[in-house]
């Protein structure tokens, strides 16, 4: 009897995948309708247009995220620009010649610059001479909080002392209070990965977090400094405080998804942080919830940083969520979505 007893589970778990899993898909972007940091109506025009070398779309784009004051949509726009400048630049080079001084030309500039110094074996060396073009980017927009983001960026991989990375912090919160990016390259900072702790990385989210607004990304704070721990191993021999810092923060963010409908693209990299956070914490119900509320909206973060191929490394993550809340359902129950905490995966 003692010997048939694995079996017999093993038996009742695959009954219980069989009974439940058809209910549990539902919700669930099909595979083949998931998209990797897919471009949104407005974005997309403009990638377009890129691609035939042409830069006017882009520029427009850019032009009213200015305007607009839209500095949160500026800066994710200004990111997936650079994505595609970085092996298709000739549109940037025609802007660049017929509007040198434009604001946002420059920016894309300095982005690009950024990105090419932090790939370079002299990553310091380089960071320093490209920070003539942060300096031009700000110059462009006093109130622009991008380039000050560019500049916490610079100063981490420059290793700026605190002293300097403070003066740049209080910049970047003149021009913007909330600003998420800017938020992030503080706390990458303030990381233990770099010039700070984990301690000092949680309390910096933490503090961010609660003085927010509600449905203010800077909210999933937290999150990416229990990524931070997690990524650089610690999560797995945290302490019970530490464990309880990882767990409450993704407490927030699942209240800060919730804030937003189901399939939304703007919540997106927030509720793929999430799901990789609830999966490696073992909370599969909750993980499942979140994935059917990204929907088809994968994105690179943070799963190419576990994987060359962040997209099957989101489907498999997907699966292993639904099969996990499956085999735990009892068969005689209907397939919740309950609370369900677990261990390190």
């Amino acid at each position: 009897m003692v010997c048939t007893m694995p079996f017999l589970s093993a038996l009742l778990r695959t009954a219980r995948v069989i009974r439940h899993s058809p209910v549990l898909s539902t919700g669930l972007s099909a595979d083949h309708t998931v998209l990797l940091d897919a471009p949104d109506e407005w974005l997309s025009p403009a990638l377009v247009a890129a691609a035939a070398g042409e830069y006017g779309p882009a520029a427009k784009l850019l032009a009213a995220t200015r305007e607009g004051a839209e500095w949160e949509r500026r800066d994710r726009y200004l990111r997936r620009l650079v994505v595609f400048a970085r092996n298709r630049g000739g549109w940037l080079a025609e802007w660049l010649t017929a509007a040198p001084r434009d604001p946002d030309a420059l920016l894309v500039k300095a982005q690009l610059a950024v990105d090419h110094a932090w790939e370079s074996p002299a990553r310091a060396e380089q960071l320093r001479e490209v920070g003539p073009l942060i300096t031009a980017a700000a110059a462009g927009d006093p109130r622009d909080p991008v380039p000050w983001r560019l500049a916490l960026d610079h100063a981490r991989g420059t290793q700026a002392t605190h002293t300097t990375f403070e003066a740049l912090w209080e910049q970047a919160l003149r021009r913007s209070t909330h600003h998420y990016g800017c938020h992030v390259a503080a706390l990458q900072y303030l990381s233990a990965a770099w010039y700070g702790s984990h301690r000092e990385c949680f309390d910096f989210a933490e503090r961010a977090a609660h003085d927010s607004a509600a449905g203010s990304l800077v909210r999933a704070l937290p999150l990416r400094a229990a990524f931070a721990m997690i990524s650089e191993g610690a999560g797995t021999r945290s302490s019970s405080v530490q464990v309880e810092r990882i767990d409450s923060a993704a407490d927030l963010a699942i209240s800060l998804s919730a804030s937003f409908a189901p399939g939304d693209p703007w919540p997106a990299e927030v509720r793929n942080l999430l799901a990789y956070v609830l999966v490696v914490r073992g909370r599969w119900g909750e993980a499942l919830e979140q994935f059917r509320r990204i929907g088809p909206h994968a994105a690179s973060f943070p799963w190419a940083s576990v994987s060359g191929d962040p997209l099957r490394r989101f489907l498999d993550a997907r699966e292993s969520a639904r099969l996990r809340v499956a085999s735990a359902t009892p068969l005689r129950h209907g397939a919740g979505r309950g609370r369900a905490r677990g261990h390190y995966a």
